[in-house]
């Protein structure tokens, strides 16, 4: 072979692999973003601002809008979608620790018989920087798929069409929406007596609205997109109780982005948690005063009591992740120390 050919050759070779590495970096990663009403919607919005920022960190993302969930995070799953940014209800499937957050009254801070939802939005953020650490790297990894962040939605408030309906006892017997996909939420409305009635976020507010069922529970975020006050009218209510702190998870097929892009992704996150935070307190402070309802201390004890209590069976049954519920009593602890439940082991005794 003459000298010509093989420089020939070699320079063939290094354009092949110049332009291996110029399509590698060219591809364009695809996520379903769900939002409740789709391209216009806040969640929507602060995706593409991520998806911009993320450019400098090797991405190439596109977008794709869903306002079924469903959907939007089974498409992720069969692999039509690179990434997935839903509720922690949902993605909880793809990494249990991270979907811990969104468990029955884990954030959930009581002082005096009073809610302090300044503190419970607290230990969201600590528990967020506690998995946004470099240290809780592998624990955002499972299998292929890994936590890319996560941002509060806010507090889920029980939802009554009759204010009478406030307390643990008068929730016996009553018709309480349960989403199919969280299991753990027909086990708990059983336990107190109540009867779970089957929904998805599709069709939760109508059977409210309509009367299928006597209470949900829901963030601010959805009162005014599903029209709550239709279901709540003059009689029922909203009470001033996070049942649980929602957030939204971004989860990745990390097989599908640059090495190191999942840690990035998480600090993008992180950094984006007073902006989620300003859309939730936003959305809280618009209801009406007329539509909110306090409960009694003695009700707010025993419903964390029976948050709690449940909570705790429903990790034995393996409904939730140990370890996230170990790491989320440690921050609330932290937040709360005066708190009778920090003097006991229950829930950090799991090994």
């Amino acid at each position: 072979m003459s000298k010509q050919h093989k420089l020939a050759r070699v320079a063939l070779g290094c354009a092949l692999v110049a332009g291996a590495l110029s399509s590698a970096t060219a591809a364009e990663q695809k996520i379903c973003v769900y939002d409740l009403v789709g391209t216009s919607g806040d969640v929507y919005n602060l995706a593409k601002d991520y998806a911009v920022a993320m450019q400098k960190s090797g991405a190439s993302i596109t977008l794709k809008a869903y306002t079924d969930e469903r959907v939007a995070t089974e498409d992720f799953r069969t692999g039509q979608c690179d990434g997935v940014i839903a509720t922690g209800l949902r993605t909880r499937q793809f990494n249990a620790l991270a979907g811990s957050i969104d468990s029955l009254g884990s954030t959930t801070i009581i002082r005096n018989g009073n809610v302090d939802m300044g503190a419970s939005y607290e230990v969201v953020r600590k528990v967020i920087e506690t998995f946004t650490s470099p240290k809780a790297g592998k624990l955002m990894v499972e299998g292929n798929y890994e936590v890319g962040g996560i941002v509060p939605m806010g507090a889920a408030f029980p939802i009554v069409n009759d204010r009478k309906i406030n307390s643990v006892e008068a929730l016996a017997g009553k018709r309480i929406a349960a989403f199919d996909h969280d299991k753990a939420q027909a086990a708990m409305i059983q336990r107190i007596g109540a009867q779970p009635v089957s929904a998805d976020v599709t069709n939760f507010g109508t059977k409210f609205n309509n009367g299928s069922v006597d209470m949900i529970a829901a963030p601010a975020l959805a009162y005014k997109p599903l029209e709550l006050y239709k279901g709540i009218g003059n009689k029922g209510a909203m009470a001033e109780f996070p049942v649980m702190i929602l957030t939204y998870q971004v989860i990745l097929n990390k097989t599908k982005f640059p090495d190191g892009f999942g840690e990035k992704s998480r600090e993008y996150w992180l950094g984006q948690f007073d902006r989620a935070m300003k859309l939730v307190k936003s959305a809280e402070t618009a209801i009406p005063k007329s539509a909110w309802n306090n409960l009694s201390p003695d009700a707010n004890v025993k419903y964390t009591l029976m948050l709690r209590e449940s909570r705790i069976a429903l990790a034995e049954q393996g409904f939730y992740n140990k370890q996230g519920l170990k790491i989320i009593k440690r921050v609330r602890c932290s937040v709360n120390p005066a708190d009778s439940e920090c003097s006991n082991q229950a829930e950090l005794d799991w090994k």
